[in-house]
């Protein structure tokens, strides 16, 4: 018996609109597939059979997260083929951040109205930022809530789980004074501080379409550039070198994410010269009135994220990262004794 429902749908809900996106993000979701997949989608639960072979003690990782309100700029714009890879980018890179592989990702969309073709230019993001980081998309949920969200508005969140061998579980215990620290670029803004964002240049009231001679590109454009997922130089540099600290550099910025991964009596010293910052960050400053320390500790600033690593270790980890998607990866400080914290200099 075909599944319908007249009283549900006059409700606002639309079962037959949910059959309809299911097949059409399933092309999208077989782009993530990898050796552990076990099953399709249309299941209660996703399935996924972990390579185990050389863990003495495999330990799985978790992270959750969604992307906040960048969204609105994506319902503005009517552009929603990028924000899933910001979904996942944000949960992958923390997971690797503890020295984990992801291995499956799932999400979740709420919407005010389901529209098949854009929750599947949604779920493309998603798949997107999946191949990128390696892991599978192995299930989700969309959810149509009339009422609860505008019909042209949703929530987009998900989460990552990965896997490492107990042994090589990052250890913020072994950092010392006269370790390294080295810097990721980031993309741009990321999925961070766009409450923020929004207010100074007035997005929704026109403001996201200026121009700025910093930008070859509309702001709008600027803005909606995807978080950048270091899954695939992270994973590289592990095989050869054990740092003893990663920071996913989000909300919070510099001084709320790095002290994260620093060890008891390690301080981060870093050059403020030494920042490498986008055009964005300074316009945004500037349009805003923002204090250089408020920025600081909203916006990744141009890093987005750190690694530490040993002296002896830092040439060779900068010509992994170099050699496997990021040319530009540089010294950014080192760490020094002190109370746990970072000092910009």
């Amino acid at each position: 018996m075909k599944s319908e429902s007249a009283s549900y749908q006059a409700a606002g809900v639309d079962i037959t609109a949910g059959y309809r996106a299911v097949e059409l993000m399933k092309q999208h979701v077989a782009r993530t597939e990898t050796p552990g997949v076990l099953g399709g989608l249309g299941g209660f639960g996703g399935l996924f059979k972990p390579e185990l072979g050389g863990m003495r003690e495999p330990v799985l990782v978790s992270g959750t997260d969604g992307v906040g309100t960048k969204l609105k700029l994506a319902f503005l714009l009517e552009r929603h083929s990028t924000v899933g890879i910001d979904c996942v980018a944000m949960c992958v890179n923390d997971v690797i951040c503890c020295g984990a592989a992801p291995l499956f990702f799932l999400d979740y969309i709420a919407v005010g109205k389901n529209i098949p073709e854009k929750v599947a230019e949604i779920v493309s993001g998603v798949a997107e930022g999946c191949v990128q980081a390696r892991a599978a998309l192995v299930g989700g949920e969309t959810a149509e809530m009339p009422g609860f969200y505008a019909p042209n508005e949703y929530d987009l969140a998900g989460f990552a789980v990965g896997i490492v061998d107990k042994e090589k579980i990052l250890d913020k215990e072994r950092m010392k004074p006269g370790d390294v620290i080295l810097a990721l670029p980031s993309s741009g803004v990321h999925s961070n501080g766009f409450s923020l964002v929004r207010k100074i240049f007035g997005i929704g009231i026109g403001g996201e379409n200026r121009r700025y001679k910093e930008l070859a590109e509309p702001l709008w454009e600027t803005l909606l550039t995807p978080t950048k997922i270091y899954v695939k130089p992270v994973l590289a540099l592990l095989k050869e070198i054990r740092p003893s600290g990663i920071s996913h550099v989000t909300g919070g910025g510099f001084y709320e994410n790095i002290p994260r991964s620093l060890g008891e009596g390690c301080v981060a010293r870093i050059e403020r010269a030494g920042v490498k910052t986008p055009p964005i960050f300074d316009i945004i400053a500037r349009e805003g009135n923002v204090p250089e320390r408020d920025m600081f500790n909203t916006y990744n600033m141009g890093v987005g994220m750190t690694i530490v690593v040993g002296k002896n270790d830092a040439d060779r980890a900068l010509e992994i990262l170099r050699a496997n998607g990021e040319p530009d990866a540089w010294v950014l400080g080192e760490i020094t004794a002190g109370e746990r914290g970072v000092q910009l200099c």
